[in-house]
């Protein structure tokens, strides 16, 4: 019988999360995983066949561990509640994973991928953009009547842009962003939508 691997694929993407938030992508080497678990290079390669996917599937696990957090807090049926719970999502997911926050929102795509990803992999990149991409379009429908361009910059800065920049720079400086950040989020996303809300996403003209 082929002996059990010691090490889940759970542990050892743990272990290349540290040593990404800690130092950047290039910190995760076969070397330094294996370090830190005290494993084995043929225990990380029986479970990925390559440095390359393991980034790979770090990125895709940490996306969706936000991005799911955020296509929940849509589901409210109040379009203005779901919208506020979407932009809270953003500082909760941090301080309910800071190692994926600094992965998430300190480096991008690319930093981990190096050639072309295996289809599967591929595959599940493209669902994760569809999956946000539909749940901005309904949201901006919900709230406005509408998709065009212009409701969804507007969304799009109300519950993406506004909580991303309210906590990027605390966790830039390795610290989680305090209670108060919540607040500051509510309040400012609801500044930019409650005005619009029955005038389609249009400012009236200024005379």
């Amino acid at each position: 019988m082929p002996r059990p691997a010691r090490f889940t694929e759970a542990q050892i993407l743990d272990a290349t999360a540290a040593l990404v938030a800690a130092g950047g992508p290039g910190a995760a080497t076969i070397g330094a995983i294996s370090h830190l678990l005290k494993a084995p290079s043929g225990s990380i390669y029986h479970r990925f066949v390559s440095r390359d996917v393991l980034l790979g599937r770090l990125w895709l696990s940490k996306a969706a561990f936000f991005q799911n957090r955020f296509a929940a807090a849509l589901a409210d049926p109040d379009p203005a509640k779901a919208a506020l719970a979407a932009a809270l999502s953003m500082p909760g997911a941090v301080r309910d994973d800071f190692a994926g926050a600094r992965i998430m929102l300190l480096h991008r795509r690319d930093d981990f991928l190096d050639g072309d990803w295996p289809p599967e992999m591929a595959a599940e990149a493209i669902r994760l953009k569809d999956q946000v991409d539909h749940a901005i379009g309904d949201i901006a429908r919900r709230l406005f009547g509408r998709a065009d361009p212009e409701a969804l910059q507007l969304i799009i800065f109300a519950i993406i842009d506004v909580p991303l920049a309210a906590v990027r720079r605390h966790v830039a400086n390795n610290e989680m962003p305090p209670p108060s950040i919540d607040d500051l989020i509510v309040r400012t996303c609801a500044a930019l939508i409650s005005p619009s809300r029955g005038r389609g996403g249009r400012e009236k003209p200024r005379r």
